[in-house]
C-alpha cells in the first residue's frame, strides 16, 4: 500500500513540468492516451500513465487547442485547465477610429503576424462584406474596434474574419440592415472629427447638411487617409497636403470619400444611422478645443466667431 501511495504521489500529486515557456498543441479528435503521451515528451508531466489515471477519475471532455505551461504543476492542474480548455491566447485591442493601419500595427505588436500580411488580407478578403458593400475595396471600417482574443498561430485571415463577424454583430443590435456603404464612411468621419460621444449626432448632422448643401465636408481625416493610402502621410496636414488631388481630399472633392476612413465604433454608426435634426453647417472639433466641446455654427459669420473664440481659448490655455 505504501509503494502504491508513493507510485501515485509520484505521478500525480507531486508538482512537474517545464522550466521555461512550452507550448502544447492538441488536435481536434485527440484521444485520451494521444494528449497523455504529447504532454509527457513536453516534459509538462512525468508520465502518461499518470494523466490517464486523473482522466479515468474525473472523467471529463478533454479540448482541443494550444496550451501554455511555463511552471511546474500537479497531472491534476493540468488535466483541469485541458478540460476547461484553457487554450492559450494573446489579446489585441483595437480602438475606435482606428484605421486598418493602425490594427495592422497592433496586430504585429501583439506577435500575431506580420503587418504587411494583415493589410493584404483586408485587401484580399473583401468578400467578406460583399453582401454588405459590394463596391468596398478593403474592409476598413468594417473591422469593429473591440478587445480580441486570437491562438497565437491564427492567420490574417482568421483574424479579420473574426472583426467583421463583430461588426455584423454590432451592425444588427442598432438595426443596420442597408446603405452600409454611405453609413459606414459617415460613421468613420464622425468618429474621426469628434471624441465627444454626446456630439456625434451633431456632428453627423453637419456632415449631412452640407452634402444637402452640395458644399465640400472639409473633414481633415479624409485628406489624412489619403495621404496614408499613398504613404505621404507626415503627422501634421500641411498647405501642400490640402491642394493634392486624392480622391480622400474632401476640401477638393464634395460629398463622401470613397470609403471609410477608419473603423467607427457602435456610437458612431448610430450618429451616422440616425443625425440629429439641425441647421448646422460648421463646427470647430472639440479634439482641438481647451474647452473640450465643439462648437457648432450655421452661419459662415457665426463659424468664424467660433473659430476665433477658440483661438482666444487656446492662447489663454497657454497653446499657439
Amino acid at each position: 500500500m505504501a509503494i502504491a501511495a508513493l507510485c501515485l504521489a509520484w505521478f500525480v500529486v507531486l508538482p512537474a513540468g517545464p522550466d521555461t515557456e512550452t507550448f502544447v498543441d492538441i488536435a481536434p479528435g485527440s484521444s485520451t492516451s494521444a494528449i497523455a503521451a504529447q504532454l509527457e515528451r513536453a516534459h509538462v508531466i512525468r508520465s502518461r500513465y499518470g494523466f490517464e489515471l486523473v482522466r479515468l477519475w474525473k472523467r471529463g471532455r478533454l479540448k482541443a487547442g494550444e496550451y501554455r505551461f511555463d511552471r511546474a504543476a500537479a497531472v491534476t492542474e493540468v488535466y483541469a485547465r485541458i478540460a476547461r480548455g484553457d487554450v492559450y491566447t494573446r489579446a489585441i485591442t483595437i480602438p475606435e477610429g482606428s484605421n486598418r493601419f493602425d490594427v495592422a500595427t497592433k496586430v504585429e505588436q501583439a506577435g500575431l503576424g506580420s503587418r504587411d500580411a494583415f493589410l493584404e488580407a483586408t485587401v484580399h478578403d473583401t468578400q467578406l462584406i460583399a453582401d454588405m458593400d459590394p463596391r468596398a475595396t478593403s474592409l476598413e471600417g468594417y473591422l469593429f474596434p473591440d478587445t480580441y482574443r486570437f491562438p497565437r498561430k491564427a492567420t490574417p485571415g482568421q483574424i479579420v474574419t473574426a472583426m467583421v463577424r463583430r461588426f455584423r454583430q454590432e451592425a444588427g443590435q442598432i438595426g443596420l440592415t442597408r446603405d452600409f456603404h454611405q453609413v459606414v464612411t459617415l460613421a468613420s468621419l464622425v468618429e474621426r472629427e469628434t471624441a465627444v460621444p454626446a456630439e456625434r449626432p451633431l456632428v453627423a448632422s453637419v456632415l449631412e447638411n452640407r452634402m444637402g448643401a452640395r458644399m465640400p465636408l472639409q473633414t481633415d481625416s479624409a485628406v489624412i487617409y489619403g495621404l496614408a493610402m499613398e504613404g505621404r502621410w507626415r503627422g501634421a496636414i500641411y498647405a501642400s497636403d490640402l491642394a493634392l488631388d486624392t480622391p480622400y481630399n474632401t476640401y477638393k472633392h464634395a460629398g463622401l470619400p470613397p470609403g471609410p476612413v477608419a473603423n467607427p465604433g457602435l456610437e458612431s454608426l448610430k450618429a451616422a444611422a440616425h443625425p440629429a435634426a439641425t441647421s448646422y453647417l460648421y463646427f470647430v472639433a472639440a479634439g482641438a478645443d481647451p474647452q473640450g466641446r465643439s462648437r457648432f455654427a450655421t452661419t459662415l459669420e457665426e463659424h468664424n466667431r467660433n473659430v476665433a473664440a477658440y483661438r482666444a481659448a487656446t492662447r489663454q490655455a497657454g497653446g499657439k
